[in-house]
């Protein structure tokens, strides 16, 4: 697999290969958020992600935070569990320092440039119910399913931290 066939990170495409991942790819005009992405998901079957990069309020712990795009995230009570005090979005800049990626990109493949495990990931508990799941190729121009079990073998081969969370 090479960049010139699919667009986005050809280092995603490479470890899913050695991963033996499959997946299906479809490109599409670039789309910063899941309300503009929703218009190219006609016959997909997935359970399409929303991917929201935080900061504490020392600005010393990262977190990734991964749910489906039918679900709402209540901030103010992730920052509860977390007892980390006010979470904020994180800057651009730190996004490009531990995810090598740029706003409107986000997602979970960009952990494979975060050499350090620095990020936490927190996943949405009903995900964990989806057959096939969906994320951008670190590229918003394209979206890239995969089988749950496979995102599991992706996660435990970057080695960042996870855990399963149920929202509200």
């Amino acid at each position: 697999m090479t960049n010139n066939i699919y667009r986005g990170d050809a280092k995603v495409y490479e470890t899913l290969s050695n991963l033996g991942v499959s997946f299906d790819y479809h490109e599409h005009p670039p789309v910063p958020t899941v309300e503009e992405a929703s218009k190219y998901w006609e016959g997909i079957d997935s359970a399409h992600c929303k991917n929201l990069f935080f900061r504490n309020h020392k600005g010393n712990k990262h977190y990734l935070v991964v749910f489906d795009c039918v679900q709402t995230l209540n901030i103010r009570d992730l920052e509860q569990r977390l007892n980390q005090g006010k979470l904020s979005f994180a800057s651009p800049k730190r996004m490009m320092k531990y995810l090598g990626l740029e706003p409107g990109s986000v997602s979970p493949f960009g952990l494979i440039h975060d050499l350090g495990n620095h990020v936490h990931l927190f996943i949405d508990s009903n995900l964990q119910k989806a057959q096939r799941i969906s994320f951008h190729p670190n590229l918003n121009t394209a979206s890239l399913v995969i089988p749950f079990e496979g995102f599991m073998k992706y996660l435990n081969h970057v080695g960042n931290s996870f855990e399963f969370i149920e929202l509200y």
